[in-house]
């Protein structure tokens, strides 16, 4: 329990020192900037398995799955790539969603805060769940592995690409309960119209974004959990690619044609994570096939991406 805790206290930090600190004024991100921040947390999550290292080897740390230390590690790390690769097709989505509520640059890095901050906590609890249903009830794993075939073959076919957020089921309910203006006042969420409080774009964005994360999360938790049943890694590999999600967001956001290719690598690692939680009672195969697997998806899409000249209309 003290190393959930000491784990949490660390997150709360870094957000704290985001917001309060290196963000503590309004400002548009710029790609430099982005890059370097996406640097620093790819970094941080990397050197955070040694410590994932330290703690099973220690013993210091609950191990219910029995992992010896190099596997704990490379459980992390695949289980680290596996939710940053689905995080990219996220970006998609969240750019969709800024420009159809027409979010200013300036204020963009705010409402990803508060959103990154809702998302911890639902897919702690997601997490929390899928590991108890996975240690009770075995046969859930093949529901998880249908589903992310499912998915997978639904991005393949590319069904999301005509996403508006501003038809979506959830935006009309929102506007049913809660009235919404159409003005931008500062970074604010809530703004007094006519005497009355209504939501602001930034709000509703925010609200939205909450919300197709935790779709997103019905695709990356079962992937991890295809790798581990291991609490504080599933948890911990998982947060430390969210915390990284904003500056990759700034980051690729602005390049998102030049990565038309990505969203096939996501479908071959979808596709293989799936295909193995189906046949994990039969086939087991070593963490490094897993490994290699995912880095060498996302390596074939970029580069794909990059050298692939895109046809002409």
């Amino acid at each position: 329990m003290l190393v959930w805790i000491l784990f949490l206290v660390l997150i709360i930090i870094f957000l704290a020192l985001d917001l309060g600190v290196f963000n503590k004024e309004d400002h548009v991100i710029k790609t430099k900037e982005a890059g370097i921040w996406t640097a620093v947390w790819i970094t941080v999550a990397f050197v955070f398995s040694g410590v994932i290292y330290w703690l099973f080897s220690s013993g210091i740390i609950e191990n219910p799955t029995g992992l010896n230390p190099e596997d704990a590690v490379l459980k992390y790390i695949t289980g680290y790539l596996i939710e940053l690769s689905l995080s990219i097709d996220n970006v998609f989505v969240i750019a969709v969603i800024f420009s159809s509520f027409k979010i200013p640059a300036i204020y963009q890095h705010r409402v990803l805060f508060w959103g990154i901050l809702g998302a911890i906590i639902f897919r702690a609890l997601m997490i929390l769940f899928g590991v108890a249903l996975i240690t009770r009830f075995e046969w859930i794993i093949y529901i998880f592995g249908v589903f992310l075939l499912y998915t997978a073959f639904n991005m393949l076919k590319g069904e999301d690409d005509n996403f508006d957020p501003q038809k979506s089921f959830v935006f009309r309910q929102l506007q049913k309960v809660y009235p919404i203006s159409s003005q931008i006042k500062g970074h604010d969420f809530f703004i007094t119209e006519n005497g009355k409080k209504v939501a602001t774009p930034l709000f509703v964005a925010l609200i939205v974004i909450e919300l197709t994360d935790i779709l997103f999360a019905l695709d990356s938790i079962p992937a991890i959990l295809a790798i581990t049943a291991d609490p504080f890694i599933v948890f911990s590999s998982n947060i430390l690619a969210i915390l990284g999600l904003r500056s990759m967001y700034f980051l690729i956001s602005r390049m998102l044609q030049k990565f038309r290719y990505i969203n096939y690598s996501l479908v071959v690692i979808l596709a293989f994570v799936g295909l193995k939680m189906l046949f994990s009672h039969y086939l087991h195969l070593p963490e490094w096939v897993s490994l290699t697997v995912i880095s060498v998806s996302l390596l074939g899409g970029v580069l794909a991406s990059v050298f692939i000249p895109e046809k002409e209309a």
